[in-house]
């Protein structure tokens, strides 16, 4: 029989009778406030836990509690893989690729080890589980002269000229210095005027300079003199239709319409232009580890697959011009 007499020990047995779903809002305010991950990374860890409850829960057919972590068995952990990766008609949910569940494993090992440390509820199956093989996906950057041309083009039926300086001056900085989107569409007026850098809160609450070319500060400037709407003090910088702040999706569906007026590749997208960035910076013969300080990239294994794109360009030039190829 369990003793009552310290409030301790009933506050232990309160956290390990705990739902499960609750366990993760607990851990996803943790992500947020502790670990300060982006908004983006704690929805697909809450997307990914979620998927793995409601499934543990019409598999053992009873509500999951904390405590009921410890009996997930190496079996149940594949049923839910085979489950996710099978295709049921019945079920609007699409199978999921290898990197997909890849990332629902590491989303659930985050979580039984904060689990472990904040609620003693400890289960060592997942370490027998190895994560399925993951496709490499390399990024697709827009050609040289294609960036050129989307940077010195005007917007067909567009008749707004300041949205046109406005689209050009975001391309611009996008690719001339290799900010995420997020981080472009986040900052404001305070960083004006644009000098030879810029100090950029990144992912992970990192700071980084970037260097800013006259060029691209002459953007800015112009785009900033032919807003229409108040552009001062910490004000976002760049603004919709509306005079709200820009969207990540508006700026996609912008980027859309450039795409097909100047008809290049869908994967031209505002995302392409920071892999713009990179692949042609290697290509001019940069060093890696430059690269990596310039994308804000905490490990430079995330910046070593340009490394692999540049190979693959020279096997496909090879191939296409060698005689004997």
């Amino acid at each position: 029989m369990v003793s009552f007499s310290s409030p301790s020990a009933a506050a232990i047995l309160a956290k390990k009778n705990m739902g499960a779903l609750e366990a993760v809002a607990q851990f996803l305010e943790h992500l947020n406030n502790e670990r300060h991950l982006s908004v983006h990374t704690c929805v697909a860890y809450q997307r990914d836990l979620e998927n793995f409850f409601t499934f543990l829960h019409a598999h053992w057919g009873k509500e999951v509690c904390v405590n009921h972590l410890s009996e997930m068995s190496v079996s149940d952990l594949r049923s839910f893989l085979a489950a996710r990766a099978s295709v049921n008609k019945n079920n609007s949910q699409a199978r999921l690729s290898g990197r997909s569940l890849a990332r629902h494993l590491s989303s659930l090992r985050s979580f039984l080890g904060y689990i472990e440390r904040d609620f003693g509820v400890k289960n060592d199956a997942i370490l027998l589980i190895t994560s399925p093989k993951r496709a490499k996906d390399l990024p697709k950057p827009i050609p040289a002269p294609d960036v050129e041309r989307l940077l010195n083009s005007s917007l067909m039926g567009e008749t707004r000229p300041w949205v046109i300086a406005r689209d050009q001056a975001l391309f611009m900085l996008i690719y001339g210095t290799g900010l995420r989107i997020s981080e472009a569409l986040s900052l404001s007026m305070c960083v004006l005027p644009l000098g030879n850098s810029l100090r950029v809160l990144g992912k992970g609450a990192k700071w980084r300079m970037v260097p800013i070319l006259p060029i691209i500060a002459e953007a800015v400037a112009y785009y900033v003199k032919c807003c229409p709407y108040i552009l001062e003090g910490d004000a976002a910088l760049f603004r919709a239709i509306r005079g709200g702040v820009l969207s990540a999706r508006s700026v996609q569906k912008q980027m859309q319409n450039w795409r097909v007026q100047l008809g290049l590749e869908a994967s031209a997208t505002p995302h392409a232009l920071r892999h713009s960035f990179a692949t042609h910076l290697l290509q001019a013969g940069t060093d890696l580890r430059s690269i990596q300080e310039l994308l804000g990239h905490a490990s430079l294994k995330s910046t070593q697959i340009y490394t692999d794109l540049d190979t693959q360009s020279l096997r496909d030039i090879y191939k296409n011009s060698h005689p004997r190829a």
